[in-house]
């Protein structure tokens, strides 16, 4: 009776979990002879001798090509690296104490997180919040994640925390009413209520894909050996159940076929552009990558690039938020 009650008090409080809403070709036997000179020493007689007639088969045309093509190579890289660049702000205006309290696969958590913070190279801490016992919390009157700390500042709920800090690090950028809202305000909400809504039928689609969740969820928290296992099956299995009201509350038939239109509905909005910004990520892009980012590598996100046009955007915004600014405990 006594683990009955114990699995009882666990499935109740993980229900209560909650969290806010140009290529260049050089000829291969150009490239073999720049490789094999550039790898001889001046006592190798005998190969400078062996190696001397082709070398005078190449004109002084010859040589330029190569100089050439290795500009053009160069070129390409770079003007690749361009395209991709971050911006981070002045290093006067960066925050000196951040501090990030959240559960690991929370997409909301990933938004503010793994695209914004990451993005911008504003160095964080991070605190695994336990979603059954939320001690970690215990002192904020604010009992979801994320909640950020800002140099003492209490900051909550995911798009607010990111329009405040806009606000301190990204000089000039206007918050825009819902009456006035522009294409990025546009697609920022929506990832809010609609997209973020498609996810966890998908994560917790069948008991398997919820355990898998769950793998993840307990590798990454801070739990005892026994909070893991009763945090796995439990919560697996109470995550199956609410999976299954958000899809009646939101009219979901068919959680893949509304995961795979939800992302080709934001690949039409692109239209071509590498992103939503244009040549670099604006904050809807992030917020998009925020929350696809913790399902991407569970069977729901690899069916998701697999059947979408997504993956080529979802790698070129992998490549421009690069490596994480976390601090490492």
């Amino acid at each position: 009776m006594r683990r009955a009650s114990f699995t009882s008090s666990i499935l109740s409080r993980t229900l209560s979990t909650v969290h806010d809403g140009g290529t260049v070709n050089l000829h291969p036997r150009l490239l073999r002879v720049a490789l094999f000179s550039s790898s001889r020493t001046d006592n190798s007689n005998s190969r400078r001798h062996w190696f001397s007639p082709l070398l005078n088969s190449f004109s002084k045309t010859s040589g330029q090509a190569v100089s050439l093509g290795l500009v053009g190579v160069v070129a390409s890289v770079a003007s690749a690296a361009s395209v991709y660049a971050k911006e981070p702000p002045p290093a006067e205006i960066i925050p000196k104490d951040v501090v990030l309290y959240q559960y690991e696969a929370c997409p909301f958590c990933n938004k503010v997180k793994g695209t914004f913070l990451d993005y911008y190279d504003i160095p964080y801490k991070v605190v695994e919040v336990n979603p059954i016992s939320k001690k970690e919390i215990k002192w904020s009157d604010y009992k979801k994640v994320p909640i950020l700390m800002v140099d003492g500042q209490q900051l909550v709920d995911s798009s607010a925390i990111i329009d405040q800090l806009s606000e301190k690090i990204l000089p000039g950028k206007a918050i825009i009413s819902v009456a006035d809202e522009d294409e990025e305000t546009k697609w920022r909400r929506w990832v809010d209520n609609h997209l973020v809504h498609v996810l966890s039928p998908n994560i917790y689609r069948n008991t398997s894909e919820a355990l898998e969740s769950f793998d993840y969820i307990t590798s990454n928290g801070n739990f005892s050996f026994t909070e893991k296992i009763t945090v796995k099956y439990a919560g697996a299995a109470a995550m199956y159940f609410v999976s299954k009201n958000l899809k009646k509350k939101y009219n979901i038939t068919d959680e893949r076929a509304a995961l795979y239109e939800a992302t080709e509905t934001w690949v039409d909005a692109l239209n071509g552009r590498n992103f939503l910004g244009g040549s670099k990520p604006n904050l809807a892009d992030l917020a998009v990558f925020g929350v696809l980012r913790p399902i991407r590598y569970l069977r729901s996100g690899r069916d998701m690039v697999e059947h979408t046009r997504i993956g080529e955007w979802y790698s070129r915004m992998e490549k421009v938020v690069g490596e994480s600014s976390r601090i490492k405990a």
